[in-house]
Formats: structure tokens, sequence, C-alpha cells
């Protein structure tokens, strides 16, 4: 029997002005309590570029334009194996709040927040300021 395919997983990297959307897991779900962009499960022929957008307005409230890709992580959890898709975003509104728990959170404090092991790579790309 064949593995499962990875789940794929589109997350935005929304960035304004120094800072990027973040949000905290809630408990009782895998990776709870860990803050992560926002992001989920690509739909049956959509594009991920396109979940992104679509993840973070029904996560966070706010519209963002999807720009370049940071690229794509597979990474096997406990609770299954992901393929992340990571793109760079813009609020479309840089002044509207986001939803909780979602927060803007300035890139140089990134460190202080602990992300998914999936995350740690494009996390080191922010605080390098070699991102997007």
């Amino acid at each position: 029997m064949l593995p499962a395919a990875p789940q794929s997983i589109a997350v935005a990297i929304v960035r304004r002005q120094g800072q990027v959307l973040v949000g905290k897991r809630p408990e009782g779900v895998p990776l709870a309590g860990m803050w992560e962009f926002p992001g989920g499960k690509v739909l049956k022929d959509e594009n991920p570029s396109v979940a992104a957008a679509r993840e973070c307005l029904e996560e966070t409230g706010i519209e963002v334009r999807i720009g370049l890709p940071y690229g794509e992580v597979v990474y096997s959890y406990a609770h299954g194996t992901l393929r992340l898709h990571f793109f760079a975003a813009t609020p479309v509104d840089p002044a509207r709040a986001p939803r909780e728990p979602f927060r803007w959170v300035a890139i140089a404090d990134l460190a202080d927040y602990q992300v998914p092991p999936a995350n740690a790579e494009i996390v080191a790309k922010l605080l390098q300021g070699t991102s997007r």
C-alpha cells in the first residue's frame, strides 16, 4: 500500500511596515499554542496562490494581494505529512485590524514566537531580511 500523498497547505506571509501577520493555534488541535501564518488546505482543483488568499481572508478578515512564492516545504508531523506552499502577500487595506487570534508582530521579534517546525526556514529568512 502506498503512503498517502501529502496534504497541500497554502500559506500567506502577509507583511506591512516591518511587521508580519501571525496567529496562535488554539488548544485541542495539532501544534496547539504555536504561532503560525494564515493558511489552510488547498481545495481540489484550486491553485495554491488562490487558496492562500482565500484562507487568509477566511481566518483573519484581511484581504491580501498574493505575490511571488517563497517555495514549498514537505514536512511529516505525527498527524500527517503536509506540502506547504508559502507565498509573499500584502494587505489590500494595511490599516485593517485582523481577527483574533491573529495579530501584527514585528519581524525582528519573530524569534520570540514558537512556530511549527515546517515554518522555521521561512522565519529564518524573514529574520535575515532575505525574504521578499
